[in-house]
């Protein structure tokens, strides 16, 4: 725990309608041994500075709003403990490579754009049961991993290939890509063969170099590189007629 109940928060601050550059701005808040990196920054717009601006809003790790990059890592605001961080000193900026609103605040339009295409809802055309669609605690386990992600965007900011992007349609992302395959192995789902036309498409899975930038970046652990090399070979299967 920083020494004295207090630490150092340096944030990236910067206002595309204000500020010519980007600057960090230091604050000094007291701290306990529970004090998270999102209730520093509540301190700070509470008694300090109420013009910084961040997103958040479950402050339980479930809504992925509050990923941010913090002292190097991509980490969630609501999860990380100030303690962690013996020095007491922690540098806040927002997730790189992506356009800033305003201070910690990105642009999040285009991830969600690409999450939108693979279609992220089940697709049944069966007649309804009575009672639910049955899966087996085999096929269920299935999801285990993938069915985990926030929707942080962490894995998204993290890609090489997002960045090399040229322009909003570019590569759908590893995000996207596997929640293309939580619903593609899921046994309940018959929408398979249409989202694997999406992502199989020129800004699809084989954009993927698998450079595992997105499995470090994950606060959920999620091994996105598996999930879209699982991706790729149903969609092979898919060109030969062998996935529904």
């Amino acid at each position: 725990m920083p020494t004295a109940g207090k630490a150092k928060i340096k944030v990236w601050r910067f206002d595309p309608e204000v500020d010519k550059e980007p600057y960090w701005q230091s604050y000094e808040i007291p701290v306990s041994e529970s004090t998270t990196v999102l209730q520093g920054l509540f301190y700070i717009t509470d008694y300090v500075d109420g013009s910084l601006s961040y997103r958040y809003c479950c402050r339980a790790a479930v809504c992925g709003s509050c990923a941010m990059y913090i002292n190097g890592s991509y980490r969630l605001a609501c999860e990380t403990q100030i303690a962690w961080f013996p020095d007491g000193v922690i540098e806040i900026s927002p997730l790189p490579h992506l356009k800033v609103i305003k201070d910690l605040v990105v642009d999040l339009e285009p991830f969600f754009a690409k999450y939108e295409l693979i279609k992220p809802y089940l697709i049944n055309n069966s007649k309804p049961p009575e009672k639910e669609r049955y899966q087996s605690q085999k096929d269920r386990k299935k999801l285990d991993e993938v069915i985990d992600c926030i929707l942080c965007a962490s894995c998204y900011s993290s890609c090489p290939t997002v960045w090399m992007s040229e322009d909003e349609d570019g590569y759908i992302g590893p995000s996207a890509l596997t929640k293309a395959w939580r619903f593609v192995v899921d046994s309940r789902d018959q929408g398979a063969k249409e989202r694997l036309e999406v992502v199989a498409s020129e800004h699809g899975l084989w954009r993927c170099h698998t450079a595992f930038n997105c499995v470090e970046a994950c606060p959920k652990k999620i091994n996105c590189t598996e999930a879209i090399q699982n991706l790729k070979r149903k969609a092979i299967l898919s060109k030969f007629g062998l996935v529904r």
